[in-house]
């Protein structure tokens, strides 16, 4: 990386031939008191600037804005070029000030329109400017010094700001190659000097002036490339304000600078002391303070447009009145603060600038809040002073890192929290960054220490599950020798010995047929059969090993040894189905057994049922007034079928079936007669007999004499 960029070093060349003393012809009023005039008083005829004059306060305002946001390490050299240069200043910091070059100029003084044109040009300047790009800053000469062996790191770029009026777009191109060919010339004086350095890069701004009312003879050209040195690019400007709205948005562009304007900022009026009115006040500061702006997309941007400068784009922040019942919001009142960053109002000589910059260099902070139209306010910056300069300060607006941390739901994941998170802070420590000593910064493959971190890095992330749900391998405490030395960048024999070994391992588990952390969340049922876990498992070290077999010869003898293992013999194959077989009978006896039970129950229900069917039906009948007396019957032995109890072990489905289909029978078939004349379920054979021997018989099988 080049050390010092093209703003390290700015040379503005103003022209000062007799042509810029003609008038820009925009009238400047200078009879104000027009009510309080009385009679016979002449008015005031209004006044034009010169071209030179409003060169040179568009250029001292470019900086000023420069020297209030970057009050060092951005130097700015201001020539003046007519019949020769004159340089109003040097590199040195202490010559850095608009007070410096207000004086100087002072010294220069206008124009003269005598002059012989033909003796002034703006050449002169354009030179010199060259010239001094080649010489070398006391910020340019520090960084040589301290980095002796690495010297080539400070690079030596600039720009050029050359403000003129020029003829045709011809006479533009003349100065283009003026420059090209000076750059080329010191740049062979300066490789052989040690106080000059080559120019490497040049930025050339060409901006022509021209008065009011004129017809620009000049075209706007965007940036060319002049040269593999060389970048130009041209800007045809009115004088007078046009001028110094271009020269406001070059200092922004150039310096990556951006625009906040604070409104409703109340202030007193100078006429009616009673009352206040809202104003008003531009800012210009460096990009980084609205950084939260663009990172949440909550941007809130006021467009000025005019004619020239196109649309000119700022952030509007509201003015948030000051307590005043307390401290409050001075100095003692510390906020979260992310950044502070110099800030410089573009119109500084307005009334209500004057008036903000003195309130706040009295001791004040200011709030300023996002405007919204609903919703509660959002404070977002802070103004206020340190050390007589006024800071732009950055409050954070969303999550403070002192508060508590979020909950992993609340990330972009949403509900997915099973995150690696141990792993991930492992990973961290691995890879972390230390300082690494200049002297022996290169490895014998020429990387530097950050090369072979970032090559670290990216072996360690080619394959990396981020939630534990989505890995079986980085679940397993027997693959974690394997997983830390394939992401190594060479492996020895006792590195590839050991991921073999791991290998086997896996193998003899999965003979074993030990279970594996197989997560089943969001699946039904008991997950995936045995084999095929182990078939997810071998897939993803396969694909691990895979990832990393290209880095040497030694990882393809691990992704071998994982494919050999992999191809079982037919035997394997037939212990594996025994082993799904014995599996399959397992789940259908438990499943069995649960069926049985369910059984068991339903048919304890079902006795209940008939039993108070019967037992109703009966009643119903005795009930009835036409209906006879029921006959007492003898209770059949086919009903006494006893039913093992159930604590003598389960009752099987055959055995319960088949009592109820012969209960049901018995009552189909006409009923045997002797069980029907039958005393206690005892009947007496062949009374045929008694009868001839005389004796009687009665009812009921009973003998009378």
């Amino acid at each position: 990386m080049k050390m010092f960029s093209v703003s390290h070093k700015t040379v503005f060349v103003v022209d000062h031939c007799p042509y810029m003393a003609e008038s820009s012809r925009q009238q400047v009023e200078c009879d104000i008191l027009t009510k309080s005039r009385g009679q016979g008083v002449i008015p005031l005829a209004p006044i034009s600037k010169s071209l030179w004059t409003c060169a040179v306060e568009c250029s001292m305002e470019y900086c000023r804005i420069l020297y209030d946001v970057y009050p060092a390490g951005k130097l700015v050299n201001y020539i003046v070029s007519d019949s020769e240069f004159h340089s109003l200043n040097t590199w040195r910091q202490e010559e850095q000030s608009t007070h410096e070059l207000m004086s100087a100029l002072a010294a220069v003084g206008p124009p003269n329109p005598q002059e012989d044109p033909e003796c002034c040009s703006i050449l002169h300047g354009l030179v010199a400017a060259v010239e001094s790009l080649c010489s070398i800053t006391e910020y340019q000469h520090e960084s040589r010094t301290t980095l002796m062996e690495t010297a080539e790191r400070v690079a030596n770029r600039g720009r050029i700001i050359c403000l003129t009026n020029a003829k045709s777009d011809t006479h533009v191109r003349m100065l283009e190659d003026c420059v090209q060919e000076t750059i080329q010339e010191q740049n062979k004086l300066a490789a052989g000097s040690d106080r000059l350095m080559p120019i490497q890069q040049c930025e050339l701004v060409l901006v022509h002036v021209y008065p009011q009312g004129d017809d620009t003879l000049v075209s706007d050209r965007s940036k060319k490339e002049i040269s593999s040195v060389l970048i130009s690019e041209v800007h045809s400007v009115r004088a007078g304000r046009h001028l110094a709205s271009k020269l406001n948005m070059l200092v922004q562009h150039h310096f990556d600078l951006a625009s906040t304007t604070i409104t409703n900022i109340p202030m007193k009026e100078e006429q009616h002391a009673n009352t206040s009115a809202n104003y008003d006040v531009e800012l210009l500061h460096h990009r980084d303070a609205h950084i939260e702006f663009i990172k949440s997309g909550d941007l809130h941007m006021a467009g000025s447009t005019s004619r020239d400068s196109g649309l000119k784009e700022t952030v509007t922040l509201k003015w948030c009145t000051p307590r005043t019942n307390s401290v409050g919001m001075d100095n003692n009142e510390l906020h979260y603060c992310t950044g502070a960053f110099r800030m410089s109002p573009v119109d500084v000589n307005s009334r209500p600038s004057s008036c903000l910059t003195n309130f706040l260099l009295n001791g004040r902070s200011v709030l300023l809040e996002q405007p919204r139209k609903s919703g509660s306010k959002v404070i977002s910056h802070m103004l206020s002073s340190h050390g007589g300069e006024i800071f732009l300060h950055v409050l954070n607006s969303t999550r403070s890192t002192l508060e508590d941390p979020p909950s992993i739901s609340e990330g972009c994941g949403g509900r997915v929290t099973d995150y690696r998170i141990t792993d991930f802070g492992e990973f961290m420590r691995e890879n972390r960054l230390t300082p690494f000593p200049e002297s022996s910064s290169r490895d014998s493959a020429g990387k530097t220490p950050s090369e072979r971190a970032k090559a670290q890095l990216e072996r360690h992330t080619r394959y990396w599950p981020m939630i534990i749900s989505q890995t079986t391998i980085f679940n397993m405490q027997a693959v974690v020798p394997l997983a830390n030395l394939i992401v190594k960048e060479s492996l020895t024999e006792e590195d590839v010995l050991t991921c073999q070994k791991t290998v086997y391992n896996l193998v003899d588990m999965e003979r074993k047929n030990d279970p594996l952390p197989i997560s089943t969340v969001g699946s039904r049922g008991k997950g995936p059969k045995r084999d095929e876990q182990y078939r997810i498992m071998w897939n993803e070290l396969e694909t691990l090993v895979k990832t990393h077999v290209n880095t040497s010869e030694r990882h393809q003898r691990v992704l071998e040894c994982i494919s050999a293992c992999r191809s079982k013999p037919a035997e394997e194959e037939d212990r594996k189905k025994r082993g799904r077989k014995r599996e399959d009978k397992e789940d259908k006896a438990e499943k069995n057994g649960k069926d049985e039970e369910k059984s068991w129950q339903d048919s304890d229900r079902l006795k209940w049922a008939q039993d108070k069917e019967d037992q109703t039906e009966s009643e119903i009948i005795k009930d009835s007034p036409d209906s006879p007396e029921p006959l007492n019957k003898k209770p059949r032995l086919t009903e006494e079928v006893q039913v093992p109890e159930k604590s003598k072990g389960p009752v099987s489905l055959l055995s319960m079936w088949t009592s109820r289909i012969t209960t049901a029978n018995s009552r189909k078939h006409q009923e045997f007669a002797g069980r029907i004349t039958s005393v206690n379920n005892k009947a007496e054979l062949y009374q045929n007999l008694k009868d001839e021997n005389g004796m009687d018989t009665h009812e009921n099988g009973k003998a009378t004499r």
